[in-house]
């Protein structure tokens, strides 16, 4: 059965795991997988998320199914984070959990292919499972670029022309708040320009809103994605926890899809529920619980929203204190402090990240992206050593 496969190379970003953890090298930097580290380079667990984990091993009474929705007080409690109090969308907008953000694009494609979706718009480059997921459920990419990693800036009319280009009906995927990898983002004017091009066109526009609250802000990161959502009669929305509650190996998600009339909602809600129970039965429910209860208790809020409000702070300090390196050699670190989020990707190739983390144990994507969270008032003078050593 087995003897015609063929060696698939490993994750080269979780391959980061093991090669930093056997490095001696006591000046080592993990820049690699997509976790928020502390300045200590610790994941801890939020304060809000070890209270609301008691609270449910005290009042949690079983372990029984769920069904395929999951946990639907969850899904409603993070809905007006993302589309605003009042959204005015009724019975339009449906959610369900989902195991991830992961799970919520894929059970996005697998529903939009279902009902005859044949062309995804997708700027590259991208997070790398969003390629493999569209074609794996038998939709085409359509790649434009999203940023020069040259210049470091948003090749916005590389998205206006394949917006335009586009035919009716086809999906536009957006990343939300944060771009994954380049923390290039949208701004507030060139949002409302995508909302009008989706309302003339006839577009689909999947959203992927994996950091909200990293940016700017819950309302600042949502004021974008809100105008295009409204701008269309139907939508979808892929949403995670993994960051903004740090419950990475938790798998905790949802997907939220908006309909033309509360009738077709209900329809295409049943597909949700259908294709959800054919890939995981029922998500995971410890993560999503723990999320629920967080949000429906005001002092477990009030204490996780500041933490959110820490860890953005933090990112933003890393993020300024590279920018005051300003140009080494060919990498513009000046613009690191315009971008957004965990994530930065530097004009770097492969063999200069290579010859950094031989000479100076510098662990990051073979792409040139890092992880601003893994630097520390202490290790940046060594990074920037490290990029002056191969410029």
């Amino acid at each position: 059965m087995f003897e015609d496969l063929k060696d698939l190379p490993p994750d080269g970003l979780l391959q980061l795991i093991k090669l930093y953890r056997d490095d001696s090298n006591p000046q080592k930097i993990d820049l690699g997988v997509g976790v928020y580290r502390d300045a200590d380079g610790g994941t801890p667990v939020f304060r809000a998320v070890k209270k609301a984990e008691h609270r449910l091993h005290e009042v949690q009474d079983s372990k029984s199914y769920l069904g395929p929705e999951g946990d639907h007080e969850f899904v409603a409690a993070l809905r007006p984070y993302i589309f605003g109090k009042n959204d005015g969308y009724g019975a339009r907008l449906n959610g369900v959990q989902t195991p991830g953000g992961t799970g919520a694009v894929r059970l996005a494609c697998e529903t939009l292919a279902a009902a005859g979706a044949k062309r995804v718009l997708l700027g590259t480059p991208s997070w790398p499972n969003h390629g493999p997921i569209i074609q794996a459920t038998g939709m085409e990419p359509v790649l434009f670029d999203h940023a020069d990693i040259k210049t470091q800036t948003l090749d916005f009319g590389a998205l206006i022309d394949a917006m335009k280009a586009a035919d009716k009906g086809d999906i536009v995927l957006l990343h939300g708040c944060c771009h994954n990898p380049t923390g290039i983002d949208y701004s507030a004017d060139q949002w409302g320009e995508i909302a009008q091009i989706v309302a003339d066109r006839g577009l689909f526009p999947l959203i992927d809103l994996a950091y909200q609250g990293l940016g700017h802000g819950f309302e600042e990161d949502a004021e974008g994605l809100r105008k295009v959502i409204a701008a269309a009669p139907e939508a979808m929305l892929a949403y995670s926890c993994d960051k903004n509650f740090g419950l990475y190996r938790e798998r905790v998600g949802a997907l939220y899809a908006l309909s033309k009339t509360e009738a077709q909602a209900a329809t295409l809600y049943s597909h949700l529920l259908s294709n959800a129970r054919a890939n995981w039965s029922m998500p995971p429910d410890h993560g999503a619980a723990t999320v629920r209860v967080i949000l429906s208790d005001d002092d477990f809020r009030a204490e996780w929203d500041a933490e959110v409000r820490d860890m953005r702070a933090r990112l933003n300090r890393m993020r300024s204190a590279l920018a005051e390196y300003q140009n080494v050699g060919n990498v513009d670190l000046a613009a690191v402090g315009r971008q957004n989020g965990l994530f930065s990707t530097l004009n770097l190739s492969k063999d200069q990240v290579m010859a950094m983390r031989g000479s100076h144990g510098i662990y990051m994507a073979a792409s040139g992206r890092i992880n601003v969270a893994g630097l520390n008032e202490r290790n940046i003078p060594h990074f920037v050593e490290a990029l002056r050593s191969i410029a």
